[in-house]
């Protein structure tokens, strides 16, 4: 069955970087889009960035500080956060879209604070 399983995340300074990965497992993943979206508790889990056929969309919040990529040999998507923020705080989900089917995977807690 499909699999998405992220990696990466992590306490760090505001100012700092992470690199989130999600390794996918048990789909034809170059015929996916994916993408990560972010959870706070109480409120809706947010779009962060997507990634589909080689175009790419950010939140305003992330724009020229988040870098969505794939390695579709490795069927991996990064997600590379730079100049992170106290309020970058929270968990985040990678997800794989491909027609109806939408999966997610479990999830990584990011916290930036001092």
């Amino acid at each position: 069955q499909v699999q998405l399983v992220e990696s990466g995340g992590g306490l760090v300074q505001p100012g700092g970087s992470l690199r989130l990965s999600c390794a996918a497992s048990g789909m034809v993943f170059r015929f996916y889009g994916m993408s990560w979206y972010r959870q706070v508790p109480g409120k809706q889990r947010e779009l962060v960035a997507g990634i589909s056929s080689g175009s790419t969309n950010y939140a305003d919040s992330v724009k020229g500080r988040f870098t969505i990529s794939r390695d579709n040999a490795k069927n991996t998507v990064y997600l590379q956060m730079n100049s992170l923020k106290p309020e970058d705080t929270a968990v985040y989900y990678c997800r794989a879209d491909l027609g109806m089917a939408v999966y997610w995977g479990q999830g990584t807690q990011v916290t930036v604070s001092s």
